[in-house]
């Protein structure tokens, strides 16, 4: 879309086609015009809808080693349960899925816990939880990171006691959501994807809301006790992201 821009000081009569100047103007942006007392012509400013700021390579980093914690939590520190011929676990998973969403933010501590559970299964007898577990821990760490930086802002100067409280309730929330999301969505899952009989399915669900509680249970106090050990160290090191 052109825009015309025409001197000021001479009146529109004067002017011709070639006095004209056409100044190319992208749609997707919001032109401003302002006025400067000092120039005779009309000067523009175009500004993007949305500023994109630049990835920091340290949140990568920090992203991608929170993922191979992620890995490590449900592919090695675990225990299995066989339910015939399907199966379910205890793990330490969540707790980094959690710790993540609190270190770095819920966006990019969600993707490091749905990344890296993701991969566990794929590399396990989870291959078919594969899909749920994406969106499940993802999910953990937006609910996670929206509760911790977007209502108590936690990444700010804060008491020790209102970062305590802002640390756990942020947790519980996250774990809240899984504990009822993680055996329902597994129930419809199983059962008209997976092709898993309506018994089965409704056994594994049960037996999965108990393992998912105490998972929840655990992620809670141990991604707390360590987020409130190391927030200290990373803020005095300027490790800690300011959300």
């Amino acid at each position: 879309m052109p825009l015309t821009i025409v001197p000021r000081n001479k009146p529109r009569s004067s002017f011709s086609d070639k006095t004209r100047t056409t100044v190319p103007v992208r749609r997707m942006d919001f032109v401003f015009l302002s006025r400067k007392v000092s120039s005779n012509h009309l000067h523009y400013r175009t500004f993007s809808k949305k500023e994109r700021k630049p990835v920091d390579a340290k949140v990568i980093a920090q992203a991608a080693l929170c993922a191979a914690l992620c890995y490590v939590g449900a592919t090695f520190i675990k225990i299995d349960i066989p339910v015939g011929t399907e199966r379910t676990m205890f793990h330490f998973g969540n707790v980094f899925c959690v710790l993540a969403a609190l270190l770095i933010g819920g966006e990019w501590g969600g993707l490091a816990g749905a990344i890296g559970m993701t991969i566990s299964d794929l590399s396990t007898a989870y291959v078919t939880s594969a899909p749920k577990t994406f969106i499940l821990k993802l999910c953990i760490g937006l609910i996670v990171g929206f509760v911790a930086h977007k209502l108590f802002h936690l990444s700010k100067e804060h008491s020790a006691k209102y970062v305590a409280v802002a640390t756990v309730v942020s947790s519980i929330c996250g774990m809240a959501f899984n504990i009822v999301a993680d055996p329902v969505v597994g129930y419809f899952y199983k059962t008209y994807l997976l092709g898993v009989p309506q018994n089965l399915a409704k056994t594994l669900a049960k037996i999965g809301a108990i393992t998912t509680s105490v998972n929840a249970v655990i992620a809670v106090i141990v991604a707390s006790i360590i987020y409130l050990a190391l927030r200290p160290a990373m803020k005095k090191l300027n490790m800690l992201r300011d959300l």
